[in-house]
Formats: C-alpha cells, sequence, structure tokens
C-alpha cells in the first residue's frame, strides 16, 4: 500500500505546482491579496488547480505511457515505470479533479467554470492535442492562461490587457522554449512526441523569440501604465530584472536545457536571486500604488 501511495505522490508531479503560482498574480499585482475576502477565494483557486492539475499529470501520463518509456526520463514515471496501474492512476485522477471542483465551487462559479474549461481542454490535449503542431504549443499556454484568469475571477479583481498579454506571451516563450530543448536533446525521430516531427529548430526558436520580444514589451507597457505619477518608479525600475531573468532563462532554452522549466526554477540559483529582486522591486511598485 505504501508503495502505491507513493507512486501516487510522484505522478502528481507537486514540484510543478509552482506552475499554479500564476493563480495569485492578478491578486498580488492588485496589491489586494492580504485582503481577507480577496484571500480566501485566492487559496482556494490555487489549491484548487494544484490538484486539478496533478489530476491532469496522471491522465496525460496514463495516455503518455508507450512514449514516455522511450524517454531517458520520463520512463521512471510512476505508471511508465509499471508502479502504478492505469485503472488506479485514472481514479485519484477522478478524486483529485472532484476535490478541485468542489473547493472551486466555494469561491464562485465562475471559477468553476474556468477549472472545467481547463480539465477538458487538458485531457483533449493528453488524448489528442499533444500530437498536432502549434496546436501543442496554444493548448499548453492557454492552460497558463487560464491559471491566470482563475485568480482574478476567483477574488473578483479585473485583469488589465496588458497583464494577460504578459502571461500569455511569457507562457508561449516557456512553451516554445521546452519544444526546442526537447527537439535540441532528443532529436524529433525519438518517438516520445509525434508533434516534434514537424518541428524545426529554426521555427521554435523563431516562436520564442518573438514571444519574448512581445512579453517585454507588454510588460512595459503595464509597468508605464500601472507607474505613472508614483514618486519613485518601482514598476518602470523593475522592467530591469524582469529583463535580465528572460534572457537568463533564455540560456538555457539556447543550451536546450529547458525541457522541464520547473526544474530550472529550483535548480538555477542566480535565476532565483535575479526573480527575488524582480519580486521586491514589483512589490515596492505595488505598495506605491496602494498609498
Amino acid at each position: 500500500m505504501g508503495a502505491v501511495v507513493g507512486a501516487v505522490v510522484r505522478g502528481m508531479r507537486v514540484r510543478q505546482w509552482v506552475k499554479n503560482l500564476l493563480v495569485v498574480a492578478a491578486p498580488v499585482a492588485a496589491g489586494q491579496l492580504l485582503e481577507p475576502e480577496v484571500l480566501v477565494p485566492t487559496l482556494l483557486a490555487l489549491v484548487g488547480f494544484c490538484l486539478l492539475s496533478s489530476s491532469v499529470y496522471l491522465v496525460n501520463d496514463c495516455a503518455d505511457a508507450e512514449a514516455d518509456r522511450q524517454h531517458p526520463v520520463k520512463k521512471a514515471r510512476p505508471v511508465a515505470a509499471g508502479e502504478l496501474t492505469v485503472p488506479v492512476a485514472l481514479t485519484v485522477a477522478a478524486l483529485l479533479a472532484a476535490v478541485a471542483l468542489g473547493l472551486g465551487a466555494l469561491a464562485s462559479l465562475e471559477l468553476v467554470l474556468v477549472m472545467v474549461g481547463y480539465l477538458v481542454l487538458q485531457v483533449l490535449y493528453a488524448v489528442w492535442l499533444k500530437h498536432e503542431p502549434v496546436l501543442d504549443l496554444a493548448v499548453v499556454t492557454l492552460g497558463f492562461l487560464l491559471r491566470t484568469v482563475a485568480g482574478g475571477l476567483a477574488a473578483e479583481i479585473p485583469i488589465s490587457q496588458w497583464f494577460l498579454l504578459v502571461a500569455g506571451f511569457g507562457s508561449l516563450f516557456v512553451v516554445a522554449g521546452k519544444r526546442y530543448s526537447e527537439l535540441h536533446t532528443l532529436g524529433s525521430e525519438a518517438g516520445t512526441r509525434r508533434s516534434l516531427v514537424r518541428y524545426t529548430d529554426t521555427y521554435l526558436r523563431f516562436v520564442w523569440s518573438i514571444a519574448a520580444g512581445a512579453t517585454v514589451m507588454s510588460y512595459s507597457l503595464w509597468a508605464f501604465e500601472n507607474g505613472a505619477g508614483a514618486d519613485i518608479p518601482w514598476h518602470m525600475i523593475s522592467i530591469a530584472p524582469f529583463v535580465v531573468a528572460m534572457l537568463r532563462y533564455a540560456v538555457d532554452i539556447d543550451a536546450g536545457t529547458a525541457a522541464e522549466p520547473e526544474e530550472i526554477v529550483w535548480r538555477d540559483r542566480m535565476l532565483q536571486g535575479i526573480g527575488v529582486l524582480w519580486l521586491v522591486v514589483f512589490l515596492l511598485g505595488v505598495a506605491g500604488a496602494g498609498t
């Protein structure tokens, strides 16, 4: 029993929950996260998306078990390694999804609808859309964007168009970089992801380069819009560490080592330091705007 529980926990990919911090992005940017009427529904949305994403990971592992066995790293995933059977994995996935939607219902109906949309989209991705070039990039990007929207809806905070563009293009930058790294490391004929057959490194470089430029531009426009009139332009100052962080992450993409983005976040101490610097300056801007 203990081995099964351990396999389930590993299949939930808790380390990848860092992606769900996008849920709190809108409340933090609005400077309202610590207000009780905002904090509670935001936490419900955050925990809900953590459980929902784990549900999707288990479904994805069941759909990809055969391909994962050909991957140098993914072959150790519980379903691919035979440590977790498909029926057990799917049962746990259903339970996680049910609990996640229940938590969402405690916050708002709109949040539940976003979560259901995310779940349907990700299941379609797992069984079909991941094999379609361009659509696979779009679906994963939309998954990140829905997390951002979910946080705003749960807390009833309007999200600016620039903020959505930053989240959208930033997600595309990460996703295209992930595919570029997979292609660079494994090659298109490795059999681990069928959509890689239709991609070239030059095309994916084109995509993540455009996405990086659009992300920086959108963030800059957001910063100038929100920092106008401040005594100390912290929002504008935050552009510098934001761009440096993008450039640092791009080093990993270019080297073909960004196939697992969450591993870079946990491993790269310099990137973490730049991220903390950006967060401090960003929060100073938020605090200044709220006074």
